[in-house]
């Protein structure tokens, strides 16, 4: 079964593009992760699946468990999509046969093309001052054997592996629908996730955006529920950061092999070319050389980037963005103000925010019940750009409304009430 789903795109208008069958549950389904590489087939609709299968987690549930399901789902997650994914020696998940060269040379590039590496394609980021070109290593030799000739060939030059990055908290089932986005003069937020959808919580929002894979942009429940919990307005249902445009950098397109650093970069890219000041992203991943030329480019230009823990637990290695100085990491709490137990640890961990006990949209129409450290960071992105001013003077603002929580919760817990009742809009479970 293949649903329908809306892009919003701002003032050019929205048409309705299909998704592929792997990325959907059964309406107002909850799936754990990028596109739930575990079965869900036992999950009744309605139900949420999360990283640790069906009905939530549990109390009993231990760190070990957490890596031993992290690492099951990644392995599926490139089973799956053996044809373009592979994974690195540490079982991260990183596109198939790609190395890409950081801001590399003339000479340099001579040297590793002599060699047998073929080039595939170059992006240039003039905004962040970025250049990377994408490598194919000699025939028969993986990326990871690629990288190795390539610091062997250029013991000076920058490489990395193409790693891909998943979602820090479940995704929903996508409906159709199609908007219009409306204007709005207020400073944008950035967005970095999957696609947005239609929802009547959206109506009134200006959202546009871009997609950053093979595909151009398309609607995922994860990328919508994130979009209402910034700028949603519907009843009882209030974003919070209502009234802000939202600009949205899809780097999945739909696709469950995408989300790679070189897509979150060119995503970057362009929301430095918009002036946005704050940019919102609740993927996670290992260390990654590109990535963090990214994240450090915005962040010398004085933007603010949060970025979500995962839910992966405290015995994970910590996980990035989220872990890169200088980036305002995320951690979640339920309604009694305690930190989720399958909240990740960062190598820092500036707030917390409400991500539990609490509703966001679903794609088409209604509202689920959504858990996880993905849905913590917008409401603390919203609350740095309502704050205004440079970095330091948002900060500080913000720092003085975080509150006391339970559990690790940096300097406390931020957007109490932004906490949306799930009762108060008839949210599904």
């Amino acid at each position: 079964m293949v649903l329908t789903g809306a892009v919003l795109v701002g003032a050019v208008g929205a048409r309705a593009l299909p998704l592929p069958g792997s990325l959907l549950g059964s309406p107002g389904q909850l799936i754990g992760g990028a596109v739930s590489p575990l079965s869900t087939s036992s999950a009744p609709a309605g139900a949420l699946v999360n990283d640790l299968g069906v009905g939530g987690l549990t109390e009993g549930v231990d760190p070990p468990s957490l890596i031993d399901l992290r690492s099951r789902r990644l392995r599926a997650l490139v089973q799956d999509n053996h044809r373009v994914l592979d994974m690195d020696a540490a079982g991260n998940p990183i596109r198939r046969a790609e190395v890409i060269a950081i801001d590399p040379s003339t000479a340099d590039l001579a040297t590793v093309e002599t060699a047998g590496f073929q080039r595939l394609r170059e992006d240039r980021a003039p905004d962040l001052g970025i250049s990377l070109v994408v490598l194919a290593p000699p025939r028969g030799k993986s990326a990871v054997a690629g990288l190795k000739i390539l610091r062997s060939l250029s013991p000076t030059g920058h490489f990395e592996l193409n790693h891909v990055f998943e979602p820090a908290g479940a995704g929903l089932g996508p409906v159709g629908g199609e908007k219009r986005a409306s204007s709005s003069a207020a400073a944008p937020i950035g967005m970095v996730d999957g696609g947005v959808a239609a929802h009547p919580s959206l109506v009134g929002a200006t959202i546009e955006q871009r997609g950053f894979s093979s595909g151009g942009p398309r609607p995922t429940g994860h990328g919508t529920a994130i979009a209402s919990l910034l700028v949603g307005d519907d009843g009882a249902f209030r974003g919070a950061a209502r009234g802000r445009s939202l600009l949205v950098a899809d780097v999945y397109g739909g696709q469950a092999a995408s989300g790679s650093a070189e897509a979150i970069v060119e995503g970057f890219a362009w929301l430095a070319s918009r002036h946005v000041r704050v940019v919102t992203i609740s993927l996670v991943g290992p260390p990654n050389e590109v990535l963090k030329r990214g994240v450090d480019a915005l962040l010398a230009r004085g933007f603010l980037v949060v970025a979500a823990v995962g839910n992966d637990g405290p015995a994970a290695p910590p996980l990035y963005p989220a872990s890169y100085p200088g980036v305002v990491s995320v951690t979640a709490v339920d309604a009694r103000n305690r930190a989720l137990l399958e909240a990740g640890h960062a190598s820092h961990i500036d707030f917390a925010a409400p991500g539990a006990d609490m509703a966001a949209a679903l794609p088409g129409h209604g509202y689920g019940v959504v858990r996880g450290t993905s849905f913590a960071a917008p409401l603390v992105a919203a609350r740095l750009a309502m704050a205004g001013g440079n970095r330091e003077s948002a900060l500080s603002i913000v720092s003085a409304e975080a509150a006391p929580g339970k559990g690790v919760v940096g300097a406390g817990v931020i957007c109490q009430s932004c906490r949306i009742d799930p009762r108060s809009v008839h949210a599904k479970r």
